[in-house]
């Protein structure tokens, strides 16, 4: 039996390496957080702690089935747990890391979230949703990642340094249509932040 993974434990893959491995799925999947934007950026723009993408809940078990080697865990309120290969997660959980089981490192964080096969849903407020081909982009290479302005509506409610640096490294490249809905569904969600002053 093996001791249990400190939580920082993270060696996260690249996003050509979870591309790599998710090739033949076929289902929505697209990378979000920091890297994201990165993503977008064309280049990497500071160090990345984890490497986070999301899948529909439903398709769970088709993307556990694609990592093979990974032993999955359940995250949420701060508790790390092991998700058995037969059972699937609360539906209160819309967080699973994934550990090499050789390594015994964390590789990625798979996040689960509310929409479908069209339509993006930001899960922490379902009114916000555009279709999925509006909000989802491609790398030249074929990496799916979230747009800026969705993610940046994401980072917005923590503003630890890492979300003001990436914000204001992304403002002057967002779209006047981006900044737009960025600033309208940032009133809805956070009313009085301090971004909506530049956008």
């Amino acid at each position: 039996m093996h001791p249990p993974i400190a939580h920082d434990a993270w060696s996260p893959w690249h996003p050509t390496e979870l591309a790599a491995r998710l090739s033949a799925i076929t289902r929505p999947w697209c990378i979000v957080g920091g890297w994201a934007l990165d993503l977008w950026h064309g280049h990497q723009t500071r160090e990345h702690e984890d490497l986070e993408f999301t899948v529909l809940r439903h398709d769970l078990g088709v993307f556990r089935g694609a990592l093979e080697g990974m032993e999955f865990h359940s995250v949420g309120d701060g508790i790390v747990e092991r998700l058995p290969a037969n059972e699937e997660p609360p539906a209160t959980i819309s967080q699973v890391w994934c550990l090499d089981v050789e390594a015994r490192r964390w590789r990625v964080d798979m996040m689960i979230e509310p929409g479908t096969l069209d339509t993006w849903i930001y899960k922490r407020d379902p009114a916000i949703s555009l279709p999925r081909a509006e909000i989802v982009a491609r790398t030249e290479d074929g990496i799916p990642y979230l747009k800026p302005a969705a993610i940046l509506l994401f980072k917005a409610k923590y503003q630890r340094a890492k979300d003001e640096a990436d914000f204001e490294r992304a403002l002057p490249k967002l779209l006047s249509s981006e900044r737009q809905w960025l600033k309208t569904s940032l009133a809805a969600c956070h009313p009085g932040h301090e971004w909506l002053r530049s956008l």
